[in-house]
């Protein structure tokens, strides 16, 4: 039997600022990506959100992005490596001691918002991404964009990697997302949503915003957690997939 993991960006909801319902989405994926303070969260929200995860049985991965809190991680910055490498540094201890506070494991980390896209491409940010990775806790799973650079950078430093395809984002023909400021970027109907990922899972092909087929490989789907109707995906896209024989089991369950 196929087996996927599903997964979704949480832990970043603060009293002035809710994007998403944290607890609906752990009852339905099986891996949770924890902001970890930067673009979005709260000490106190973010700890409550990983023992949440822990209760649900979720796997825990850290979600490190810019510090870039009023644009939620979202604006491309052009980062020294020093720095760089220093914030993620940051942010994956923060989370790991968080999780250990509740009980919890950190197994993987996906980079969030603009950091992810540039690191898909640009092998210097990639590798400072990388660096840090390693140099708090090694056995962490980089989870990253499906053909993009951060994972053969990983790779190649040692890393275990896991490659990530998006259920409610549109895909350009070359297999890269289509830029959120464009029209059709983000997608919200969860019967065009599942059926999407039912043939991805079954198939490893995603339809393009051009009308072609584009193939992409993914060990895990991701629903964002603060789009419109992200649960109705998400539980729509879990439905269908385990309708069609495939198993969700998260990717980094055999992580050390």
């Amino acid at each position: 039997m196929t087996s996927i993991d599903l997964n979704s960006d949480l832990g970043e909801n603060t009293p002035d600022r809710i994007v998403a319902d944290d607890g609906a989405m752990l009852g339905i994926v099986t891996s949770a990506n924890v902001a970890c303070g930067f673009h979005a969260g709260s000490p106190e929200g973010i700890r409550d959100t990983l023992a949440a995860a822990v209760a649900h049985g979720v796997t825990i991965g850290a979600h490190p992005g810019y510090r870039d809190y009023e644009g939620f991680g979202r604006n491309a910055m052009d980062v020294d490596s020093a720095t760089l490498q220093a914030h993620v540094e940051y942010q994956l201890g923060a989370l790991l001691g968080l999780a250990a506070g509740v009980g919890g494991r950190v197994r993987y980390v996906k980079p969030h918002g603009a950091l992810y896209n540039t690191i898909a491409r640009d092998e210097r940010q990639a590798r400072d991404v990388v660096a840090a990775v390693r140099a708090v806790d090694p056995s962490l799973v980089l989870l990253g964009l499906a053909g993009g650079v951060v994972l053969d950078v990983a790779e190649r430093a040692g890393l275990a990697t896991a490659a990530e395809a998006f259920a409610d984002r549109a895909y350009t023909p070359s297999g890269d997302l289509v830029s959120r400021s464009e029209a059709g970027s983000v997608l919200h109907d969860p019967d065009e949503v599942s059926t999407r990922m039912l043939r991805l899972a079954r198939e490893g092909v995603i339809r393009a915003i051009d009308g072609t087929d584009v193939r992409v490989r993914a060990d895990s789907i991701c629903v964002h957690g603060d789009s419109a109707g992200a649960i109705a995906m998400a539980a729509a896209t879990r439905a269908l997939l385990e309708s069609g024989g495939i198993r969700i089991a998260p990717f980094a369950e055999g992580a050390r």
